[in-house]
């Protein structure tokens, strides 16, 4: 990658990090009303609808779930489409080589960005679904595809359909075009670090000032808050079976709470201690177990299957692309969108304003090309690698009779798959035990993350007092440990919710298609970056030539 000379970049601190952002600490150091109190209102509301009448809140939100499929899934297929598009656009373009923050230098190191950016985005699911995901897709063959189920010939699609849904368009909506909308807005024109932000470009101060900006921002907060409070309660779960599995302990609600109050603990201290401390060294462990695990899987397990199943994999991914990513309810199973490829994008996309908030926070001092293609190209890269690792040992038992998992993944046992894909690793026990752990601290690592996003969106700066940090994580603590009392399909409920959260989310960062690449190019311009033979130089490099 090209770097920006620093002759061309001011080191001065943005607008928001001086008298403004102190105006917005004293201001909402305690966050902004309307957004606490309907964000509370909604945890209030669901864990109460849940306890009075849960049935009823499950039919509203199925219904409600297969209306959004139906008729805004191809919707949400095109909003990714197109983000991914218009982002390596603008990251090739010369706009690419602008940095964000006006900093000379990045604000953090290249292993603890990149693993930042790996450990939150991806999160718990990496693990959860990297295991269970593929065999699936083995043993149903997606509507994409022609080849017979459990098969050789149907290993790559399988892995194909995968990479599909947590490659490289899931990973570019998560924090591309809408990352360059904040990091102008926050650190060019001193805007708060808000999804309300987003929308700036659009209505300017009317949506700063109103109660509208608050209600954007609440709809962000409770699309975050779904989406996370799910992998929380999921994990408690899969931990307590996998505890029962592997140690004999007892598998029950009390084993449950106990998983739950711990991870608490964890990633509510590491939101508490900020970016710098908790959050990083949460992210670095993570990275480096998840590599221990890589490399045993690799050199021990059936490394001549991995190799071959990646090749084809990619080849089948990048061939079948279109075929996949454009697929809708008309030429597939309605169902098979609804609980797959819609499910996975609705999530991305509630996920997105917070996560851009994130990456921008992150990425200061980065050039928007370094930030695009970290998020949009590096880390899908990875996250395929990672998948055919655990993933495709997984497929390669299920092919070679190990085991078969077929009945319990036709019933969305994901957490059996994981143990018992685990389970049959090089080193067995020890390395089931390792890739428990290593879930525990990815949705730690979303936690944490989390945590701090939201108390950076209702304070609106980048340093929300520690103790809004805590309550955060402590009340998604709390919603799941209630849910799991009344039994973990209350959480599969919250899960299904987050697709209606996606419907008002998708409006707001819908956007960002064409506000990110202005805010790129607004950027290369106030660095005086001009179109030359050699784009990524500053011009006034250039005249000095």
């Amino acid at each position: 990658m090209s770097s920006l000379s620093e002759s061309s970049i001011d080191n001065t601190p943005s607008p928001a990090s001086d008298s403004s952002h102190s105006a917005l600490v004293g201001n909402h150091r305690f966050g902004d009303p309307v957004v606490l109190v309907l964000t509370i209102g909604f945890i209030v509301l669901f864990v109460g609808w849940s306890l009075f009448d849960s049935a009823s809140l499950a039919s509203v939100i199925d219904q409600g779930f297969s209306w959004t499929a139906k008729y805004l899934g191809t919707f949400f297929q095109l909003l990714l489409l197109l983000t991914f598009f218009i982002a390596m656009g603008v990251a090739l373009s010369h706009a690419g080589a602008a940095r964000l923050g006006g900093l000379k230098h990045p604000e953090i190191s290249t292993f603890r960005w990149l693993s930042m950016i790996m450990c939150t985005l991806l999160a718990g699911g990496g693990v959860f679904f990297a295991a269970g995901e593929p065999i699936y897709h083995f043993v149903v063959t997606p509507p994409a595809f022609s080849t017979e189920a459990s098969t050789a010939q149907a290993v790559a699609p399988a892995m194909a359909q995968s990479f599909m849904h947590w490659g490289f368009l899931a990973w570019s909506v998560l924090g591309s075009l809408t990352a360059m909308v904040l990091a102008h807005a926050h650190y060019v024109q001193g805007k708060p670090l808000q999804p309300r932000t987003l929308l700036y470009p659009l209505f300017g101060e009317r949506v700063m000032r109103t109660w509208l900006g608050g209600v954007v921002d609440a709809v962000c907060v409770i699309a975050v808050v779904a989406g996370t409070v799910g992998p929380i309660g999921f994990l408690a779960k899969q931990m307590s079976f996998g505890l029962h599995d592997v140690f004999g302990i007892a598998d029950e609600f009390s084993t449950q709470l106990t998983i739950l109050g711990l991870l608490a603990v964890v990633y509510m201290a590491s939101a508490v201690s900020g970016i710098h401390r908790g959050i990083q060294l949460l992210s670095r462990f993570n990275v480096f177990l998840a590599l221990a695990i890589g490399a045993v899987i690799f050199l021990f397990g059936p490394t001549l299957f991995l190799i071959n199943t990646y090749v084809a994999s990619m080849g089948e991914y990048i061939s079948s692309f279109f075929a996949m990513a454009t697929m809708t309810s008309e030429t597939a199973p309605a169902w098979w969108m609804k609980w797959w490829t819609v499910f996975f994008f609705a999530w991305f996309i509630g996920y997105t304003p917070l996560m851009s908030i994130f990456v921008a926070r992150i990425s200061r001092g980065r050039t928007i090309r370094q930030t695009i293609l970290a998020v949009s190209v590096m880390a899908p890269i990875a996250t395929t690698i990672w998948f055919t690792l655990l993933g495709g040992s997984g497929v390669y038992y299920q092919l070679t009779g190990v085991f078969d998992l077929t009945e319990a993944l036709n019933g969305f046992a994901f957490d059996q798959a994981t143990l018992t894909v685990a389970k049959n690793l090089p080193g067995g026990t020890i390395m089931a035990a390792a890739v428990l752990l290593l879930t525990t601290v990815f949705v730690a690592t979303t936690g944490d993350s989390m945590s701090y996003a939201i108390a950076t969106v209702g304070a609106g700066h980048d340093e929300p007092h520690y103790a809004i940090r805590a309550f955060w994580g402590g009340a998604m603590a709390a919603m799941a440990g209630i849910l799991l009392y009344m039994g973990a399909g209350q959480i599969g409920v919250l899960q299904q919710f987050i697709v209606l959260t996606a419907i008002p989310v998708s409006l707001i960062i819908l956007p960002s298609l064409w506000t990110g690449p202005q805010a790129a190019f607004a950027m290369a311009r106030a660095q005086k970056l001009e179109v030359t033979s050699d784009a990524s130089v500053p011009a006034s490099a250039m005249q000095s030539r």
